[in-house]
């Protein structure tokens, strides 16, 4: 139930994406409107618009994410919005993982950029605790998942010294670093399963990335290896410890994987016929969901089936309003509803950027996400 967003990025790019993370979420994220998303139920083949930047799903199907500077969270399903409140003083936030009680761990982000605390809500996002900074000397702080035992990872930067993922048990708020592999200088936290095992990549100085498990409570580390190429990533994992990810292949190109239990193995789900593919999420039945390119270049959402047999593009399951394409699945929880993104309906979105003057936005975001993708 938890996605990291910066477990994607290289490593050249990744301490850079840290450290401005307030630019994501201050007034350039307010004014970036409404990121369509939908919760596409596989079972029903049913949809649900919710017209908001989601970023996570619990199990009822409340989801968390921003919307207009403001987090919010959902109640079941998706239906109806509630914001957040504020940390004092803060000029946005973002909700990005939410448990099955409704916590919502966020990111909130203040003046002078780049400067992002992390906050925790109670149950159904009452209230708000401000965790601060984390690991004691960095400039920003970013939660990456929560457990429905109270435990909370996130990744924290500082231009200087680079990028290191943490754990924070909530309940006394004591923190452990979680280090890289031997040898590696850097660790991104990607997601956290109810026994707290974290799957993440771990980083050189220089060069990419490996995909990581660590034990329960976040206690050891663990290689998972690749699909033959040079590098790896871990964005997803389950209560068995199957991850998902990408990986570099021997071919040179960056396949989707799940691996077994506690991570064990790793099966490569290729794609949907272009070059790219990751596995963002994989629920207790060990259904993967995530994005990848097609034929043509585009990019789709996609999921597997439970034996990891065969990648079906989310768009052929479910009849959507024209226009719209599910371009990444960001997250699937055990009741089967999928988290996705969507491009919208080619009149709203012209609206959008003709009323918010967002080419320019669009295009930068654009450049960068073909740069993470060569990668």
């Amino acid at each position: 139930m938890a996605i990291n967003q910066c477990s994607k990025v290289p490593s050249f790019i990744l301490a850079t994406v840290l450290s401005t993370a307030s630019s994501f979420i201050s007034p350039a994220f307010a004014q970036e409107g409404p990121q369509p998303s939908f919760i596409i139920d596989v079972n029903s083949k049913a949809w649900t618009k919710l017209g908001l930047h989601a970023t996570d799903m619990n199990d009822a199907g409340q989801v968390t994410g921003g919307s207009g500077g403001r987090a919010f969270i959902t109640g079941p399903d998706g239906v109806g919005m509630t914001e957040l409140d504020m940390l004092p003083e803060s000029i946005s936030s973002l909700g990005t993982a939410i448990n099955n009680a409704g916590k919502v761990a966020g990111v909130s982000s203040f003046a002078p950029a780049p400067s992002t605390k992390i906050f925790i809500t109670g149950p159904d996002g009452i209230g708000i605790t401000d965790l601060g900074f984390r690991l004691g000397c960095c400039e920003s702080s970013h939660p990456a998942g929560i457990n429905n035992y109270d435990q909370m990872i996130g990744n924290s930067s500082n231009r200087f010294v680079g990028f290191k993922a943490f754990m924070i048990n909530l309940d006394g708020l004591s923190e452990i670093p979680i280090e890289g592999l031997p040898g590696h200088h850097f660790s991104a936290a990607g997601a956290i399963n109810d026994a707290g095992q974290v799957a993440g990549t771990s980083y050189p100085e220089t060069g990419l990335g490996r995909a990581f498990i660590t034990g329960p409570d976040g206690i050891g580390i663990t290689d998972l290896g690749t699909l033959g190429g040079g590098g790896s990533r871990a964005d997803g994992i389950n209560n068995a410890g199957q991850v998902s990810g990408s990986s570099l292949t021997t071919q040179g190109e960056w396949h989707a994987f799940i691996t077994g239990p506690n991570g064990v193995g790793m099966s490569d789900l290729g794609t949907l016929g272009g070059d790219y593919s990751v596995a963002n999420a994989i629920n207790d039945a060990g259904l993967a969901v995530g994005d990848s390119l097609t034929t043509s270049g585009e990019s789709h959402a996609f999921i597997m089936d439970a034996d990891g047999a065969s990648m079906i593009d989310l768009n052929s399951l479910v009849d959507l309003p024209d226009g719209v394409i599910l371009t990444t699945a960001i997250d699937v929880n055990n009741q089967g509803q999928v988290l996705v993104h969507a491009i919208p309906e080619p009149e709203a979105y012209a609206l959008m950027l003709a009323g918010l003057g967002l080419i320019g936005f669009m295009a930068r975001r654009k450049k960068t996400e073909n740069l993470i993708k060569r990668y």
